[in-house]
């Protein structure tokens, strides 16, 4: 089923999301549900805080920005459900890489993040696991990972990127604009 996804000035989009237990309600109907919602707005990621849940799991498919043909990094595969997880480490070089959102429809800003990350994580089968990723696979998650911290790609921005986005910030806080999918805008209580 696909769901809305609620756009930028939903208060859930700003809350630190709680960690879940393996045994939470459907939990692999909201996983299908997470990565339908995701492939039908065209995404590669989609944490729960962005379906209205405040619960610690993503989901991420990078296969539509492989670029192995030309050279560059295959992401085909890299298809994963991430709950609870913990970033352990980031290691690297910063590097600026155009991000979107699926929360914020309409803005592409570059975001510089460090280009390697260790995560833990469990699977829905219940296993723990600690992985390395890099690149582009390693800038999937970090987004992600943000929207569970209450985090979005425009605060990473400053100074006059900043400034230049905030007209059309204000915009999708009123609920003004144009997706191609579903959403919704959750006012505060």
């Amino acid at each position: 089923m696909i769901l809305p996804i609620f756009t930028y000035g939903s208060p859930v989009l700003r809350k630190v999301a709680q960690p879940i237990s393996l045994d939470y309600p459907d939990l692999d109907t909201l996983i299908q549900n997470m990565f339908d919602t995701m492939y039908n707005a065209s995404g590669v990621g989609l944490a729960a805080p962005q379906v209205g849940l405040p619960i610690r799991i993503f989901v991420v498919d990078g296969a539509p920005m492989d670029d192995s043909e030309e050279g560059g990094e295959n992401l085909q595969g890299f298809k994963h459900v991430f709950i609870n997880p913990v970033i352990l480490e980031e290691t690297g070089e910063e590097w600026a890489f155009e991000e979107g959102c699926l929360s914020i429809p309409g803005i592409r800003e570059e975001v510089w993040r460090p280009e390697k990350i260790r995560l833990k994580y469990q699977t829905p089968s219940g296993e723990t696991i600690e992985s390395s990723f890099e690149g582009i696979q390693a800038r999937i998650i970090q987004h992600e990972y943000d929207h569970i911290d209450g985090v979005l790609f425009t605060d990473h921005l400053q100074g006059l990127k900043k400034q230049l986005i905030k007209s059309k910030l204000i915009r999708l806080a009123k609920g003004i604009h144009q997706a191609g999918y579903p959403t919704r805008l959750q006012k505060n209580k």
